[in-house]
């Protein structure tokens, strides 16, 4: 018998060196439609998904976002302030769950959307994907999913383990947030391995990728033509969306200005195409050294 026969067959594999950790079938989440965003880190995505969001609601759907970072600030635009975390709730109750409210960690935000921040573990310790399946869990325990239309996991930076990919787990579609530049891109494309790897086992597809904070999509549309992925909004480089975060709102609740105006029209056209529903995309990630040949500069 050879050394590669006697390696056991390990079911549940997602990826190269690791084995899935599947879900709870009792967390799934039903009847809403469940988007994850992933991105570089600081490419905007909490921007997108709460811009998101709001034009989920502007259509009169019934929205609830769930921030997965340990910086809890990806509802601060919807609420106008930073949301105590999920995590640092159950710490206050020693984490007994039936001792708490569903006011006691969720948060109305404009146009009626649900704000969660799920938070994390300290820096360098613990799993994030510990702190999304409690998260769920506990919107389950409170009923919290049943009148749901749409579900948003705005997930932190570009980190794709098993922890931060759990989101992935419930999503129906990914979408990624990216710039037209190298760093975002190559990201993107190690993303897309992740998300590719999860859809063995779970339903998640990739929807398409949002350009953000570009003035130009030449080289993002390049590389989606090379993998075959699409990109299915852009969103200009426009001094009116730092200006919403400064002033803690999203788009919608500026005063009406021509930059405004046209961004709101296309975050309300990317939430039309994602509630119509994506082609579910299965794009083939490129190697490192393939992606610098692509898109490196001299």
């Amino acid at each position: 018998m050879s050394p590669r026969d006697e390696i056991p067959a390990l079911k549940g594999q997602d990826g190269e060196g690791s084995v899935q950790v599947h879900q709870d079938a009792s967390l799934k989440i039903e009847g809403a439609k469940v988007f994850s965003v992933y991105g570089k880190g600081g490419i905007g995505k909490s921007t997108t998904s709460s811009n998101l969001s709001a034009a989920f609601a502007k259509m009169g759907k019934r929205v609830l976002q769930i921030g997965c970072d340990p910086k809890h600030d990806s509802t601060f635009t919807l609420t106008g302030r930073l949301q105590p975390t999920v995590i640092d709730i159950l710490k206050e109750v020693d984490f007994h769950p039936e001792e708490l409210r569903p006011e006691d960690f969720v948060a109305d935000g404009w146009g009626g959307v649900k704000c969660v921040e799920a938070g994390g573990p300290p820096a360098g310790t613990g799993c994030g994907g510990y702190v999304v399946g409690q998260t769920v869990k506990l919107l389950k325990q409170h009923h919290m999913l049943e009148d749901t239309d749409v579900v948003i996991f705005d997930v932190l930076g570009d980190v794709v383990c098993g922890g931060f990919a759990a989101p992935l787990q419930h999503a129906d579609r990914a979408v990624i947030v990216t710039a037209n530049d190298f760093d975002s891109i190559y990201a993107m494309n190690r993303i897309i391995a992740a998300v590719q790897a999860k859809s063995a086992n779970y339903k998640v597809r990739l929807a398409g990728c949002v350009a953000n904070r570009s003035k130009d999509t030449n080289e993002v549309d390049r590389y989606c033509d090379t993998v075959g992925f699409n990109r299915i909004a852009h969103m200009p480089d426009v001094d009116a969306i730092r200006r919403s975060r400064l002033k803690k709102k999203t788009l919608f609740e500026m005063d009406d200005e021509d930059d405004i105006i046209a961004c709101r029209a296309e975050y309300v056209r990317l939430a039309e195409t994602l509630w119509n529903g994506t082609e579910p995309l299965a794009p083939a990630p490129m190697e490192d050294r393939d992606i610098f040949e692509l898109l490196g500069f001299d």
